[in-house]
């Protein structure tokens, strides 16, 4: 039976543990954890970073379990694009409803239900203002590259692990997120060679690009993966699901929406307690030192170590 089991580490921080024996899939069970880690994101003000990481020595997330997305296939009518986006809107309503995730279970849309649920809930990992780090300790092909591309920060260890999205080999594109969060990493052409390929890349070829941001050895992974989420996560939480929304969301925007969207995200935090305080001491210290504090060294590094000003 698969898990995602929750540790406290102190500072704020939690490690997710994503335990599915013997292959490490993704399925239903591990995204109904997924979507509880988002819930505790969004809502436990206390909880300002989570490293992500596989309990399977060689993989992070293998993938999303075939066996339950043929099942979902099979229960589900063939639809066209159009239809399908429609549908999943509908479901995703009658999914909010008390009792209706039970009913949909029950239909031939719980394929279509499932599927719209885990894009849902990593979307709400780019959201939230919890620092989410990826300790990809193995390979991650499909969802698995999803979840870790949902991530704010994605730290491999080095060995002969793969990430990439072979969907294509079975003849569907990923579904995760996949095509558009590499789109908007990577650039266009490296998103369409990687999800029309369908190969996998080796931890090395995935750093070289950008699609992780470093690969460590293995035994220094999980301590590395913490050491950043604890500084990072120490910055204010409204202020990281801002500059979150604010990236995530305003980077896929024409430039005009997405100037918008990140003046709105500015004006609400700036007008906020915490940075009131920020602001407050940072003008203190300027007028008893006569120095700017960003470019005084010691006070600047006070504050990338607390996070903040003050």
């Amino acid at each position: 039976m698969g898990e995602v089991r929750v540790s406290e580490h102190g500072g704020g921080v939690a490690l997710a543990t994503i335990a599915n024996p013997p292959h490490a899939l993704m399925d239903e069970e591990i995204v109904i954890g997924l979507e509880a880690l988002a819930e505790r994101a969004e809502s436990d003000p206390e909880l300002t970073a989570v490293v992500i990481t596989g309990a399977h020595p060689e993989r992070f997330v293998a993938h999303y379990d075939v066996a339950e997305l043929l099942d979902g296939s099979r229960r589900s009518p063939s639809v066209t694009p159009a239809v399908a986006r429609a549908s999943l809107g509908a479901v995703g309503t009658v999914r909010r409803v008390p009792g209706g995730r039970e009913a949909l279970a029950r239909t031939p849309a719980a394929g279509l239900s499932a599927a719209e649920r885990f894009g849902e809930i990593l979307l709400r990992f780019n959201t939230c203002g919890a620092v989410l780090v990826a300790a990809v300790n193995g390979s991650a092909m499909g969802g698995g590259c999803e979840l870790a591309l949902a991530c704010d920060f994605r730290l491999m260890a080095a060995g002969p692990h793969v990430i990439g999205q072979p969907e294509i080999l079975l003849g569907f594109p990923p579904g995760g997120g996949g095509t558009q969060r590499l789109a908007r990493m990577l650039g266009t052409s490296a998103a369409l060679g990687i999800c029309i390929d369908g190969g996998p890349l080796d931890p090395g070829s995935a750093a070289e690009i950008g699609l992780v941001d470093d690969v460590v050895a293995a035994e220094e992974l999980l301590e590395r993966a913490l050491e950043l989420a604890a500084r990072l996560g120490s910055r204010p939480k409204a202020a990281i699901a801002a500059v979150k929304r604010a990236v995530h969301l305003g980077g896929s925007q024409p430039l005009p929406a997405g100037l918008r969207l990140e003046r709105a995200e500015f004006m609400a935090a700036l007008t906020s307690k915490p940075a009131e305080r920020a602001m407050a001491a940072y003008v203190e210290r300027l007028e008893r030192t006569g120095e700017l504090p960003c470019y005084d060294r010691d006070a600047l590094q006070r504050a990338l170590e607390r996070g903040r000003f003050g």
